[in-house]
């Protein structure tokens, strides 16, 4: 299904949970979207010192071109940094960083550093679902004390202006990641010496109104299927991991199966979700995406609006002139590498419900305003103690008009190491979009049939 037709797609109305319509925000809110507030719900207006431009619509789909192999050219490829933050002065700059980046100044004072560039507001997204962004900012409401979504619809974000922490967070979950997609990424958990084994993965993502099947009754729940293949290294190669994402993760939790090459066995999965370990204990399953899955057992409190130096446009860590090894080195990746500008973020802070379990007691979150996605991502453990340091190098496929993730690293500030995942230098054709994907393939019986060599 095409960009097009999923849009036209999602012009009808999934109503989640059923209950009484009532407007999520009045009607003159509303109208601010697309007037002083981008079309999304950012500020359209610059900040007082012109270091944050005014969105003046973000990159056209020709703002570069595109190779072979599936790369983008660097739109900013010409640009030298600003200035640099190092251990030396961060202290000048640390009103504009998270605890956790501060804290891994500290943590290797030698070798971590935030290159500053010229700020850029990239994100641009299809007409249509910006329009049913707008539609969904005048009705949908939370539901399930928030761990549902009532009177949405799909292909558009559920809450263009948030009134609060869990409207924020769900507009991260539900954010634009094109309707279908396949990726062959690579993942490290480097030890504390930078020596490493990639693992090179293909993961597909469909959401409902982009399979040829789609059937608005019998999937009003699912926000999304993923399937993750190992294709390497040999003792993982053939594992798969099947993923129905629900909306109300509380009355109908996510549903999972897993199938074991070695065993030639699919079975369920229900411990994949929460606090379950990934990538060699080094993050969370909740961690994946800087945050994934059902938010009830955290209380989530929105702080504000601050302004932050966060990974942005991080087309130079996509380049295919670079080897994984030019990235993955010892505690952190390369900085030589990055890109950090300065832009507005939502501050969350998500607190452990009492009574629940999880092994973080809170978590900081600071979410980009024009693209939703997660920037940084701060947690504790169970004695308060800032434990995990999360960054999501954002990039943005403007050809497709599709803001991603040009890699997600997790940094253990305690260990010394960390998981880095999303890497696609060395893989031709890394990313393709729009997958004519049925639903079919994703169901437990496709899943053992992958199996079959």
């Amino acid at each position: 299904m095409t960009h097009k037709q999923l849009i036209l797609a999602g012009c009808y109305s999934l109503s989640l949970i059923a209950g009484q319509v009532l407007a999520a925000v009045a009607p003159e809110q509303v109208a601010r979207l697309g007037a002083e507030l981008t079309p999304m719900g950012a500020e359209k207006a610059g900040n007082a010192d012109g270091s944050i431009p005014a969105w003046t619509g973000g990159l056209g789909k020709d703002a570069g071109a595109k190779d072979a192999d599936g790369f983008l050219a660097d739109p900013f490829a010409s640009e030298q940094p600003l200035f640099t933050i190092t251990a030396q002065n961060v202290t000048q700059y640390q009103a504009k960083l998270s605890a956790g980046q501060l804290a891994m100044f500290k943590r290797y004072p030698d070798s971590y550093r935030i290159p500053v560039y010229p700020t850029h507001r990239s994100v641009n997204l299809p007409q249509r679902y910006l329009d049913t962004t707008r539609q969904n900012a005048a009705r949908t409401q939370l539901a399930e004390g928030g761990n549902g979504l009532q009177d949405y619809q799909s292909g558009g974000l559920p809450f263009a202006i948030p009134q609060n922490g869990l409207e924020v967070i769900w507009n991260h979950i539900g954010r634009y990641r094109g309707i279908s997609l396949q990726r062959l990424v690579v993942q490290a958990s480097p030890q504390t010496n930078g020596s490493f084994t990639p693992s090179v993965v293909k993961q597909q993502l469909a959401y409902p109104i982009g399979l040829s099947d789609y059937s608005a009754e019998e999937m009003s729940n699912i926000l999304y299927y993923y399937r993750e293949e190992f294709l390497s290294p040999a003792r993982m190669a053939g594992g798969v991991l099947l993923v129905h994402e629900t909306i109300n993760q509380v009355k109908e939790p996510r549903m999972a199966w897993q199938y074991n090459a070695g065993q030639r066995r699919v079975r369920r999965a229900p411990q994949i979700a929460y606090d379950s370990p990934a990538a060699e204990g080094m993050r969370t399953l909740d961690d994946f995406d800087m945050f994934n899955g059902a938010p009830d057992r955290f209380d989530w409190q929105l702080v504000g609006k601050k302004e932050m130096y966060i990974p942005y446009n991080s087309y130079r860590l996509e380049s295919p002139t670079l080897k994984y090894s030019d990235i993955i080195q010892a505690g952190h990746i390369n900085p030589a590498h990055t890109r950090y500008e300065l832009h507005r973020v939502w501050h969350l802070t998500a607190t452990l419900k009492p009574g629940q379990r999880h092994i973080y007691s809170k978590r900081d979150l600071f979410i980009d305003e024009d693209s939703w996605q997660t920037a940084e991502a701060d947690a504790y453990d169970g004695r308060g103690q800032l434990w995990r340091v999360s960054e999501g190098h954002a990039s943005f496929f403007y050809d497709q008009q599709i803001p991603s993730f040009a890699a997600e690293t997790h940094y253990d500030v305690l260990s010394g190491r960390y998981a880095v995942n999303g890497l696609h230098n060395e893989e031709k054709n890394g990313y393709q979009f729009d997958m004519p994907y049925n639903r079919k393939q994703f169901t437990p019986s496709a899943l053992r049939a992958s199996g079959i060599r």
